[in-house]
């Protein structure tokens, strides 16, 4: 029981920031290239591979998780966008609330329905305030969650809730601007919530190069999520593990 949750406590406790490499179940139809990447983030050393999305259109969610634990060394992380994103190959599951909107599916509504199916299939739920942030343009997660973004340009309400959700008793908070986003969280918003919260923080949207990981991680972010720049170049894992673990 934890034993995701405590890798990250153990990781912020030490100063260590995590890479987590996230996976389109979508991106998982082309085997040969979800095993590739599968791969590269296992010797490129990144700490956990999420697999989920906001909007899934292919049939295979199972199937493509099962494929990553199989090919990986790394804790297996669901990053679900709905009840139906859920497998027992797992070792965890992101149990996200969207505190940033105020949706009530989004609040509990979905977690009655997975959370009978979490239990029975024994893997951890890790209780998750998830906040999402402007990042410039619309995105499938706020069109598909009907939330307004929290504005890029303020980090009070981002630090309020955060501090929100830690009261609530919620072990994470992740902030993301989404898949393909313009930009990414602000590190003027991390460092506010990293002032105001103790849980660890979880960025991600936007992150493509070393030197914007460099920065998120020094503003206080203790995990990066990386997607589509890995989608688009496998390869580009080595560099952004060195640049987060460095």
């Amino acid at each position: 029981m934890g034993i995701v949750i405590d890798l990250i406590g153990a990781a912020k406790a030490g100063g260590r920031k995590m890479l987590a490499v996230l996976i389109d179940p979508d991106f998982g139809a082309d085997e040969a290239q979800l095993e590739r990447t599968v791969q590269n983030a296992c010797m490129a050393k990144a700490d956990m591979i999420f697999v989920g999305g906001s909007l899934l259109t292919s049939a295979a969610f199972d199937r493509c998780v099962e494929l990553v634990k199989q090919w990986s060394d790394r804790p297996v992380v669901l990053f679900p966008g709905s009840p139906a994103q859920l497998s027992k190959h797992a070792d965890a599951v992101l149990f996200l609330s969207l505190i940033s909107g105020r949706n009530p599916e989004l609040l509990i509504g979905h977690h009655v329905t997975a959370a009978p199916t979490i239990r029975a299939m024994g893997i951890e739920a890790i209780p998750t305030g998830y906040m999402l942030v402007d990042g410039g343009k619309p995105t499938t997660v706020s069109y598909v969650s009907q939330t307004v973004p929290i504005p890029h340009d303020k980090p009070g309400i981002a630090a309020a809730t955060a501090i929100a959700g830690e009261l609530l008793g919620l072990r994470t908070i992740y902030m993301d601007t989404g898949s393909g986003a313009l930009r990414t969280v602000s590190p003027e918003m991390i460092a506010a919530v990293r002032k105001s919260v103790a849980v660890p923080i979880i960025i991600g949207g936007g992150i493509r190069d070393v030197k914007t990981a460099q920065v998120l991680c020094d503003a206080g972010a203790d995990v990066l999520v990386v997607g589509t720049a890995f989608e688009q170049d496998p390869d580009h894992i080595f560099a952004m593990s060195e640049a987060v673990h460095g």
